[in-house]
C-alpha cells in the first residue's frame, strides 16, 4: 500500500480470515520498532549483521509495495558506546550529549543499510509535545506522508538531545503506537528481547506460557507485566501493554515478536511465536486517533457499569454515571475511563477541571446550572471528544 495518509479516514486494515491468527502479509502499512538491546551491544557497539538482515526484511516488504516506517532506538546507546562511558545510569546532560553524538550516526547507520537495497531514508525526529499538540501532531503526520507517496522509509526517533526527565516518553514501545496512529498504519511490530506476552515473567515462573493473541486489554492482562530486563531497555512488558492500548484503540494492530534472531520480519511472516493485540474493527476518525493516542493523560474518570454500557452504545459521558474521579487535569485535557473493574473503557477530553467535575460527580445534568452556577455542558465528555476501547 502506498500513497498518502488520508487525512481523516482509518488505515482499513486487513484482519485475518476467522480460524487464523493474522499475518504479516495481510498489512500494507506496517511500522516496525527497534529497541536499543537489539540495535547495540554494549562492548562492540552497533549489531552489523543483525542490522543487515532486519534491513533486507524491510527491502523485501519494500519491494512488495508495502509502507514500512522504522522506529528506532539507539542513540543514546551509540553515542556512550562511541564515548565509552560507563555502565549504569547517566545524568540527564550526558544523556543529551551522547545522545548528540549517538544521532548522527544512528542516522548514518540506516541511511546506509537502507541504500543498500535502493531505499532512501528519511529522519523525523520527535517529542513528547510534537505528539501530544494537535497542530504538532498533524505537521509530523503531514511528513510522514510525504515520505511515503516519495516511497522513502522514516525513521522516527525520541529527540532525545532535547528531551527532559519531565517531558520525555521514557520508552520508544509507545513512541511507536503513537507513529502507527499518527500514519494510519494497520500493523505495528515490536521487536523484543522476548517473542511475546506470557501468563507470567518467564524469568521469574518456568511455568509461564505464551499467550499467541490478545483480543482486548483486561486487567488480568496489564497484570501479567513484568519490569525491564534490560539496562539499554527503558521499557519492559508493562510498557508494551500500554503501547498495544494506544495501538488498538487507535485501529492498529500489534505484535510483540523476538528480535534476537536474524531476520525477524520474516520469521514473523512465517509463523513464529508472537503475541498478536487485535485493533477494534470499526473506523477511527483522525482526530479520535489523536484522542486515543495521548500518551499522558491527566487524570481517570471511574465509571459505573450503567455509563459502560452507554458509552459502547456510542454515547456521551454524562455525570451521574462517574463514581469517583483522580488526579488534577483542567478543561481539555486527556483522561483515562475506568469501568467498575478498573478495565480501561476509553480515553477522552474533559469538558471540565477536576474540581468541578468532582462537584458534578453522580449528579443529573439537569443540575449542573445549580450546582456549578452556570449553564454548562451536559457531558463531561462529549462522544466525539471520546474513543471507547474495543472489548
Amino acid at each position: 500500500m502506498s500513497g498518502s495518509v488520508p487525512s481523516d479516514t482509518a488505515p482499513g486494515a486487513a484482519t485475518a480470515p476467522p480460524g487464523r491468527l493474522p499475518a504479516l502479509r495481510d498489512f500494507g502499512r506496517i511500522v516496525v520498532k527497534v529497541g536499543s538491546a537489539l540495535l547495540v551491544d554494549q562492548e562492540t557497539g552497533l549489531k552489523e549483521t543483525w542490522l543487515a538482515s532486519l534491513v533486507e526484511d524491510i527491502a523485501g516488504l519494500h519491494q512488495e509495495g508495502r509502507d514500512v516506517l522504522v522506529v528506532s532506538s539507539g542513540a543514546i546507546a551509540l553515542g556512550r558506546s562511541m564515548l565509552r562511558l560507563p555502565r549504569g545510569p547517566l545524568a540527564l546532560e550526558d544523556s543529551q550529549a551522547a545522545a548528540a553524538i549517538g544521532q548522527i550516526a544512528l542516522a548514518r547507520i540506516w541511511a546506509e543499510a537502507l541504500g543498500r537495497h535502493g531505499i532512501t531514508a528519511g529522519q523525523i525526529l520527535v517529542t513528547l509535545g510534537d505528539t501530544e499538540e494537535r497542530r504538532r501532531y498533524l505537521n509530523a503526520r503531514s511528513t510522514m506522508a510525504r515520505l511515503l507517496d516519495w516511497r522513502a522509509v522514516p525513521v522516527i526517533n525520541e529527540n532525545d538531545t532535547v528531551a527532559t526527565n519531565e517531558i520525555r516518553y521514557g520508552d520508544n514501545d509507545r513512541l511507536a503506537a503513537r507513529v502507527a496512529t499518527m500514519a494510519s498504519a494497520d500493523l505495528l511490530v515490536l521487536l523484543s528481547d522476548i517473542d511475546g506476552l506470557y501468563t507470567a515473567p518467564p524469568g521469574q515462573n518456568p511455568d509461564a506460557t505464551l499467550i499467541p493473541v490478545v483480543e482486548g486489554i483486561t486487567p488480568e492482562i496489564e497484570g501479567m507485566a513484568g519490569e525491564s530486563a534490560s539496562e539499554l531497555s527503558k521499557g519492559g512488558m508493562r510498557t508494551k501493554i500500554e503501547a498495544a492500548k494506544i495501538a488498538t484503540t487507535g485501529g492498529t494492530h500489534m505484535v510483540i515478536a523476538s528480535g534476537r534472531v536474524d531476520h525477524p520480519l520474516r520469521a514473523v511472516a512465517d509463523g513464529a511465536r508472537a503475541t498478536w493485540f487485535l485493533a477494534a474493527g470499526n473506523p477511527v476518525t483522525s482526530r479520535k486517533k489523536w484522542i486515543a493516542g495521548s500518551l499522558e493523560p491527566k487524570g481517570t474518570l471511574h465509571i459505573d457499569a450503567g455509563a459502560v454500557a452507554a458509552l459502547r452504545r456510542g454515547k456521551s459521558l454524562l455525570p451521574a454515571g462517574i463514581v469517583r474521579i483522580d488526579g488534577e487535569f483542567s478543561r481539555g485535557d486527556a483522561v483515562l475511563v475506568r469501568g467498575p473493574d478498573g478495565h480501561e473503557i476509553g480515553r477522552g477530553l474533559v469538558a471540565y477541571d477536576a474540581a468541578d467535575a468532582e462537584r458534578l460527580r453522580g449528579h443529573s445534568s439537569a443540575d449542573i446550572p445549580k450546582i456549578l452556577g452556570t449553564h454548562g455542558r451536559t457531558a463531561v465528555i462529549h462522544r466525539d471528544d471520546l474513543v471507547v476501547a474495543w472489548g
